[in-house]
């Protein structure tokens, strides 16, 4: 049951305490800030009162947070949307504008989009996508195939864990040069993602570090990080870490008949709240009821939930998690939502139904398509703790043969692909050593967390790459 884990319950470390405080004085400059009066939010803000000056300095970050995020103008759109669609026409943008198909704030009186749009206008306006004459990039890399090996090889040698991945990885970080604060002789503070050791991910080796000098967090650790610190030299401080790992599929059978109630002394925590991303409220006990019904069995309960959750959302580019409030409220109210927010959903969903659920997260690293990654697992005794990626969902495949196929359509409900890396079993949790600062990333930890002469550096300043050559093995 993992209980290296302590009982859960505490809110995110290094999270906004401003986005939820009750302080009058807070809330008053956030409901401006809402209404995207953010001007005058920050004139609230810079008259603020002894015992809210922190949380007011928080506000303050979060709000440049958003400002970084909606960058983006309408003639820069526009020409973002033309590298794919060049037919469209500023009175098109007008009127996505208006009904809602492309993201965007005002703020301050002016309309300003989000910067990773068009993504989602090519995701949900069917006239933008009928525009298009591009191509998305594909990855050469095939899933289907991949799946059905390991569904093949579980069927021959009864194993639960197989195919497994050798990874070599390479991940780095390097500064802007005109990051705040940047100067000779200035304590640079950087922790790295690094693999966890788990069943499904096993000999992890440290290969090679820049600088030499670091310190690694313990495999128990619910978020595991590698930590640089150095001073500013002649030359743009970096970091870089060399490891390997092998990555393991997991496909257990799951027989519903044989799920039994939770055993006596398990831990709490993973069915309990967790705010700000966890809360029982009317509306997340309202879906739990939705998507569970009259089921019992806690396997078939949260098989409910996660195709729920799949038919439910849609998949969405989203904003920082930092600047979110709740994810799970975010994705109830909005029915879209990053992996993240479908991962979070889940979960949340899961225990409102008393069926254990937990974050897991770190990168995908299928060929091609190497990125960030968030998924869940939920627990079902005696089968014990199962993955579940609601955002791969079911309808990954173009072939309708394979969709209609239960093994493959569901193979993401208890069951989990060999590439992966995975660096946290858990959200929100403290670094080590602690980072006391507001974090650039205070739910998940992936790209890393950096500090310049005392202060936290948000990402615009620093950039990060991920390199991974993979080899699958054969058995």
């Amino acid at each position: 049951m993992d209980g290296d884990l302590p009982q859960l319950g505490e809110p995110c470390a290094g999270a906004a305490d401003a986005l939820f405080t009750a302080d009058p004085f807070i809330a008053k400059a956030r409901a401006l800030a809402d209404r995207g009066r953010f001007a005058e939010a920050r004139e609230l803000l810079d008259t603020a009162p002894p015992q809210s000056s922190k949380l007011a300095d928080e506000l303050r970050e979060i709000l440049s947070r958003i400002d970084l995020a909606y960058q983006t103008d309408p003639e820069q759109l526009l020409a973002k949307i033309h590298t794919s669609a060049p037919s469209v026409t500023a009175a098109d943008l007008s009127r996505w504008t208006l009904d809602g198909s492309v993201q965007f704030r005002t703020i301050d009186s002016k309309i300003r989009y989000f910067n990773r749009e068009p993504a989602n206008l090519f995701r949900f306006c069917p006239d933008a996508i009928a525009r298009q004459t591009g191509q998305s990039p594909q990855s050469n890399h095939d899933l289907i195939a991949h799946l059905w090996k390991i569904i093949d090889e579980a069927g021959r040698s009864g194993d639960a864990i197989l195919a497994p991945v050798d990874h070599h990885v390479q991940y780095s970080v390097a500064l802007s040069s005109t990051a705040p604060g940047l100067k000779r002789g200035a304590l640079v503070r950087a922790w790295l993602p690094f693999p966890q050791e788990r069943a499904q991910q096993r000999a992890v080796k440290l290969l090679k570090t820049s600088p030499a000098r670091y310190q690694l967090s313990p495999p128990t650790s619910p978020q595991r990080t590698i930590y640089f610190e150095s001073p500013v030299g002649d030359d743009l401080p970096n970091f870089n870490v060399s490891f390997s790992f092998q990555s393991l599929a997991r496909y257990p059978r799951l027989r519903p008949e044989l799920a039994t109630p939770l055993p006596a002394g398990f831990p709490s925590g993973w069915v309990a709240e967790r705010p700000p991303h966890i809360r029982f409220t009317p509306r997340v006990l309202e879906a739990a009821r939705d998507a569970v019904g009259d089921e019992t069995n806690p396997l078939e309960k949260a098989r409910r939930i996660f195709h729920y959750v799949v038919s439910k959302m849609s998949y969405a580019a989203e904003e920082e998690y930092g600047t979110i409030p709740s994810l799970t409220e975010k994705g109830l109210l909005t029915r879209r939502g990053d992996c993240g927010v479908l991962a979070m959903l889940f979960i949340t969903l899961c225990r409102a139904a008393g069926v254990p659920a937990r974050w897991q997260s770190g990168f995908q690293t299928r060929p091609g398509l190497e990125d960030m990654h968030d998924w869940a697992e939920f627990y079902v005794h005696p089968f014990g703790w199962l993955p579940a990626d609601p955002s791969y969902g079911f309808d990954f495949s173009r072939d309708p043969a394979a969709r209609a196929d239960g093994r493959i359509s569901d193979f993401y409900f208890g069951h989990l692909d060999s590439y992966r890396l995975v660096v946290n079993r858990d959200f929100g949790r403290q670094l080590l050593p602690r980072k006391s600062l507001l974090r650039s990333e205070p739910l998940d930890f992936q790209r890393g967390e950096i500090e310049l002469a005392g202060s936290n550096l948000y990402f615009p300043n620093w950039s990060w790459d991920l390199q991974v050559q993979t080899n699958l093995l054969e058995q």
